[in-house]
Parts: C-alpha cells; structure tokens; sequence
C-alpha cells in the first residue's frame, strides 16, 4: 500500500486562552472564585493582589517597543489598560455588613459526633477500626448502603484484616445505638424502628413496630384497610400507630453537618439587589475577592530587558521568556475576572428588568415567565452562557436570599390568551392541595379542572408533572384515615 502526501483547507474554531478562562470562571460562585484566585496567586509568581484603590496609578510606565515572542520581547504588559481592576462599584450605601449568611446545619459532623460515642466505648484496637470503617461508609442521611461483605474485603485490602460479616454486624449494632436515633440502617424500615425501640412501649408504640416489621409494604402504600383486617384491630388504634411512625425522622443523619451540609453550612450570595424608595438597585458581591495586577518586578525587569536586549545572553533571554509567558498568564487571568464580572453584571441587569416587579414587591405572583432564551436576547449573551451563570449563584435581596434558578419559570396561557408563570399555577396547584380533604384527596384529574375552571389552559399529564416537581405525591399516597 503505497502512501502519499496531501494538503487540506478547513476552517476550524479554537478558544483562546482568555476565552477558556472566562467560560471556567462564569461557572464559579463568588465563594468558588475567591478560591481560584487564590490558587492562581500561588501559581503564578508574575500576579499579585493590588495595594492601589481602582484606577491606581501603580505601574503605569510601559516599555517603548512591543517586541514578538520570537525576540523573546514582552510587549507592554505595565499599562494601565493591561492592569485592570476587576471591580464593579454599586451603590455607594452598601458595604460588607450587607452580605448576610444563612447558617443551616452544626458545625460538627455527623462522622466527628459518632467517632466521638465510639470512643467512649472503649473498643478493642480490632473492633475500633471497623467501627471507623463502618462510619466512613454511612451516607450524609446516616444510612449504610454498602454491605458488610464489601467492607469487609475493604478492610482485608487495605488493611490486612481479615473481618467475617457476622463481626462487622456485631459492631454495627453497636454504631446504631449511638445518637442520633436510626443511624446506622441499612434501610428505612430499620432505621424507623431503631428509633421506635428507644420509645416507651405503648399499644399504639408495638402496633407501630408490628406494623413496620410485617406490613410495611402495605404501609408505604397506605392500604389502611388490610391492615385493620390483618391486625384485628380498630381504625383509630391504626391512626395511633400512624402518628407514632409519622413523628419519627426518616434521615437521622440531617441533624448533624456531613459533607454536603458542610459545603452549604453558609451561602454567600453573588448579588445583592436592594429595592429602596421605590428603586431597585444591583450590585456584585466582591467583599472577599482582592484586586489583582501584575508584579512590578516582572514588568521592571520586562523593561530592563527591551533596554539592553542586545548585550544579554541566551540564558537570559530564556529566563525572560519564561517571566513573559507568566506575565501572559497573569494579564489573561486579570481580563478573564473582569468579564466575569461583566457578564454577570449584565445577566443580573436583564433578570431584574424582566422581573422588576418581583424585585419591587417581592411578591411571588408578580414573577413572569421567564427562561434562558429571554436573558440571551436581553443581554446579546449565548443561552449556554446565561444558564453558566444561572448555575448555583444566589442572590440577596431585603428579605432573604433566593437561587438565581427560582427566577425562571415557563410560560403558559390563560382562557383569554394572557401569558403567566408556571409557577402561578404550581402555586394555585399547592393550595389546592393544602386545603383538600385529607380522606378522600384530590386526584390529578380534579387538580386538572379546578385549574381548568379558574381560566388557565392545562393538561391533565401537565398537572401531574407539576405535581412531582413539588415532591407531592399522588392521590392515594395522600390519603389519611
């Protein structure tokens, strides 16, 4: 097979670096971003954080020639325009005792709290450490997924300990007495009547832990009437039982932090929009994130070297490649923050104006429909931009803090052709279902008319949606006795 040589011409689309940088910051929230700029300083020795107010004039001077990399010759890297500060100034009345955080969980752990209660036990060296091994594998609900026998070969791989199941059993029955109530199951029916075997036994107490133990399936589906037949007994020794089980916690673990409640113990809001005297005002919040330019030194020494390039040695001119390539790094970074503080600004700018009312009012049935597409034309933005920045940002406004997603909404219509939010109807929808009668509740079909007969034009496979979307579940699992 003989092979040969040929040309081609194509068109192809690459990012640059700048370009790269700006689509990995607008994903970040502020708090994500102050880290990136951090890990950037530590990097990059040519960035440093600013001393100067914005507008400073440090570093100003640029070198008189814009050398080609070729030459190994920095091109001005010390003006001006080539040190921005990245900071977006609002209004003048806010400052950093706005930004309020919203404390959500314990600082300590769920694994800190049970590592502790382990250690008052006083275990055995042997059992201490597959009581260690047991912890690390309960999910932040406080349930365990994995099964012994896979812990076990964990503990023999990594540990040379050679654990039997009946062992890591035995241990974790020791874990499940541990607070909170119900850590430590294995499933939810386990962990309920870990919980109802703490309670004083009662008849309504045992016909619950009987209930669990042998009709749960009928009880997760509210078959009520098998089990008043099954169990002989009366309607309301069953709503006692149901009451019992009803009141217990199906995710003991939520008491306690674990990882993802560390990661969300605080939110720090990316916006701030304040309504005041009947204006709305919006500002990005940069309290933590530090000025950047790039380091005097490499800009003098840049300098020095395009005043006496021709006496310096290859070795030099080496290190001063090196020093521009950082300096590249550092100017691309600087300009990548400041459009993603511009394009946030903007973004931000277009959802205030589409839901200005909202922000005006903070009433949630002045919210209009609202999806990407609508923020994309608004700002000139691609629609994959808007929804970077939609993803996990938050906003403050006077009266709490919302995701940037709870602005967005379908739209849908009315008998007489008005547009509306979805969310009017989720709205209408919940109320609905708040106010019906818990012994017979209403089915998807009744939601359907009732919606129907207060003019909003919607289907019946609609309303179920809706319905899931709200984490309501249907008619039959409503049902109450």
């Amino acid at each position: 097979m003989a092979l040969k040589q040929q040309q081609e011409l194509k068109q192809t689309q690459r990012l640059s670096p700048l370009q790269m940088q700006v689509i990995k910051l607008v994903e970040l929230n502020s708090v994500e971003v102050e880290d990136r700029i951090k890990q950037e300083i530590e990097d990059n020795p040519a960035l440093e954080v600013s001393d100067s107010a914005p507008g400073g004039e440090e570093n100003s001077e640029a070198p008189e020639d814009v050398l080609s990399q070729e030459e190994i010759i920095l091109g001005d890297y010390a003006s001006e325009d080539d040190i921005p500060d990245y900071r977006l100034n609002g209004n003048d009345r806010k400052n950093e005792t706005n930004i309020v955080e919203i404390s959500y969980y314990d600082d300590k752990s769920l694994g800190d709290s049970l590592q502790e209660q382990i250690g008052l036990l006083q275990l055995d060296d042997q059992r201490q450490l597959i009581a260690e091994y047991i912890i690390g594998n309960l999910d932040e609900n406080g349930y365990l997924q994995r099964d012994l026998q896979s812990i076990s070969d964990d503990l023999l791989f990594q540990q040379q300990m050679e654990v039997s199941p009946l062992q890591m059993e035995d241990v974790l029955y020791e874990i499940q007495d541990l607070e909170p109530a119900g850590v430590g199951a294995r499933n939810l029916r386990e962990c309920l009547l870990l919980q109802l075997d703490r309670h004083e036994s009662t008849p309504a107490v045992e016909h619950a832990k009987e209930i669990l133990s042998h009709y749960f399936e009928e009880f997760s589906r509210k078959h009520y009437d098998k089990i008043i037949r099954q169990m002989n007994i009366t309607q309301d020794e069953l709503r006692g039982a149901i009451r019992e089980i009803t009141s217990l916690n199906p995710k003991p673990g939520n008491a306690l932090g674990g990882t993802m409640q560390t990661a969300m113990n605080n939110i720090t809001p990316d916006f701030i929009v304040d309504s005041y005297n009947g204006e709305v005002s919006i500002q990005l919040n940069n309290s933590n994130v530090p000025s950047l330019q790039v380091n005097r030194s490499f800009s003098e020494m840049l300098k020095g070297y395009n005043e006496n390039k021709e006496s310096m040695s290859h070795d030099d001119k080496q290190a001063i490649l090196f020093m521009k390539q950082k300096v590249d790094s550092a100017k691309w970074f600087i300009d990548a923050v400041k459009q993603r503080q511009n394009t946030l600004q903007r973004t931000m700018e277009a959802i205030v104006s589409l839901q200005y009312d909202f922000f005006l009012t903070e009433d949630e049935t002045q919210l209009k429909p609202m999806i990407l597409k609508d923020v994309a034309e608004r700002t000139g933005f691609d629609i994959s931009t808007v929804s970077r920045v939609s993803n996990s940002k938050y906003v403050q406004t006077n009266t709490g803090i919302y995701p940037l997603k709870f602005f967005f909404s379908e739209a849908m219509q009315t008998n007489s052709g008005e547009d509306i939010s979805s969310r009017e109807v989720k709205w209408i929808l919940k109320e609905s279902i708040d106010n019906e009668n818990p012994v017979k509740p209403l089915t998807d079909d009744q939601l359907t008319k009732i919606l129907n007969e207060k003019g909003y034009v919607i289907a019946r496979r609609t309303v179920a949606k809706y319905r899931e979307q709200l984490n309501i579940p249907v008619a039959r699992l409503r049902k109450k006795i």
